[in-house]
């Protein structure tokens, strides 16, 4: 029997004032449906409309530690396994993603840890010091007060390549008191609608300052309609992608594109002691294995220093090692025609690398779920991979090389996953800043970044406000007009 489930979120609008795309989602021999809720142009102006009603009446005058409060509650239910929203993201999510029930599960418990009330409140005080300036004005160091003042709609275009995007978006406008639209990846579209419902769950209210519709990617009218409304519009996706978004957008509305990007790790020479190197190892393989190098912070290079117990060639075969162990527990997804392509043009050239001589290695990838190529030469031109297992390794004589061969990628990187010591790791981060790298983080924590990062080297939810000034001129030109002043 095919099962059903529905996507989305739209408050103040009907079942039947709603048209619905049909999703079929198919994995292992399993068949799964699912009904997008795709408002039409009228539909959306009302979502509008009743989101921005809703924020008015019901979220702007809650404090900033009520709302804490209230995500906090809703993350609760949706850690709890044997809560029935959870037990629909575990059962559903393998099917509409491909990725392997046990990446869902133990991905869902570690993305929303990040959003529990301890980490909320250290991320508000990372990017506003004083998190208080979003509910009234503070003041400032240097005299004279701020606030922050939040959008009353925020719009968010998702992408459907790592499950749980849409919940660091839903939370952030939460944070900052914001009505929000989003729209679902067709890759995805569950997991936003169901955060929607648990948050009904602990506040109907709060719950209705949000709506998750659908849509066809691309459709002028419905995005103009909807960019005119907004006062910032948050995207992730290809750049073209991105690049097509933005010429709808208006100038005077601020947008947040979020690209292709990806990491890289490096690994020192005192980290491949015999002693350290099979924990090392097994991170460095979870870091490829987990989404299968879908987010943009995936590595897709370890750049393995000489010198050390184990050599750079070592490490690789090694690597492919625990990569291969990683499919016993986490399989890779099947690949779409395009991705076998992609994933077959690598290979060919990674193994036609090896065939030129003894300075490059090919090691698995003929009908394997994961590749590894090794090389010396510091040969750039297997970068970026074709993801979804598939890594270069590259000797380096010393660590401080990297920085001078990430260089020609510097507009397409993020996370910079490093082992090493820890005076060193201090020393590369300077110069791995210096490339473009936004992220440094230990090698196994490359793919669950911690609350309040910076997001491509943005603060997240200082981004999303205005912030507004009251001078200290204005302080000192009002006293004489206080009825006590003589």
């Amino acid at each position: 029997m095919e099962m059903w489930e529905t996507a989305g979120y739209h408050p103040g609008l009907g079942e039947t004032e709603v048209q619905w795309r049909e999703q079929t989602f198919e994995q292992g021999g399993e068949r799964r449906r699912v009904r997008v809720p795709v408002p039409d142009e009228k539909g959306l102006q009302r979502l509008v409309e009743v989101v921005r009603k809703n924020r008015q009446t019901d979220l702007a005058s809650l404090s900033v530690s009520e709302v804490v409060h209230r995500i906090d509650q809703t993350v609760e239910r949706l850690l709890d396994r044997n809560h029935p929203l959870r037990r629909r993201m575990e059962d559903w999510l393998p099917v509409v993603t491909g990725l392997a029930p046990d990446v869902i599960r133990t991905g869902l418990t570690a993305s929303m840890k990040t959003f529990r009330k301890p980490q909320l409140l250290r991320w508000l005080a990372e990017d506003f010091g004083n998190p208080a300036m979003l509910d009234s004005f503070q003041p400032r160091v240097n005299g004279g007060f701020t606030r922050a003042i939040s959008p009353h709609l925020l719009v968010h275009i998702w992408s459907g390549n790592v499950p749980g995007i849409p919940l660091w978006s839903l939370v952030s406008g939460l944070l900052v008191r914001s009505a929000q639209i989003g729209k679902v990846a067709s890759a995805e579209p569950l997991m936003a609608g169901w955060f929607a419902q648990a948050l009904e769950e602990v506040d109907p209210k709060l719950a209705r300052c949000l709506a998750v519709v659908g849509w066809q990617g691309g459709d002028e009218s419905r995005e103009r309609l909807l960019f005119q409304e907004a006062e910032v519009v948050s995207a992730y996706g290809s750049n073209e992608t991105l690049e097509a978004i933005q010429s709808r957008i208006p100038v005077t509305t601020r947008f947040l594109p979020h690209g292709h990007r990806f990491g890289l790790a490096l690994v020192g020479k005192e980290a491949l002691n015999p002693a350290r190197v099979a924990d090392v190892l097994r991170k460095a393989a979870r870091d490829v294995a987990i989404y299968d190098q879908q987010g943009c912070y995936s590595p897709h290079c370890f750049y393995v220093e000489k010198g050390g117990v184990l050599s750079p060639r070592q490490f690789a075969r090694m690597l492919a090692h625990e990569l291969d162990i990683m499919q016993i527990r986490y399989p890779r997804r099947t690949l779409s025609p395009r991705e076998i392509g992609e994933w077959n043009r690598w290979n060919q050239q990674a193994e036609w690398r090896a065939l030129e001589g003894e300075e490059a290695e090919w090691i698995g990838g003929d009908g394997r779920f994961w590749s590894v190529a090794y090389e010396e030469t510091g040969d750039a031109s297997l970068l970026p991979t074709c993801l979804n297992r598939a890594v270069l390794v590259s000797a380096v004589n010393d660590l401080e090389e990297v920085a001078g061969r990430i260089a020609p990628f510097r507009a397409y990187l993020q996370t910079a996953g490093i082992a090493a010591s820890s005076r060193r790791m201090f020393q590369l981060a300077d110069r791995l800043a210096e490339t473009g790298i936004t992220r440094i983080c230990a090698l196994g924590h490359m793919t669950v970044p911690s609350s309040g990062w910076h997001h491509d080297g943005r603060p997240v939810l200082k981004d999303l406000v205005r912030l507004v000034d009251v001078e200290p001129s204005a302080e000192v030109a009002a006293e004489p007009h206080n009825p006590y002043s003589e």
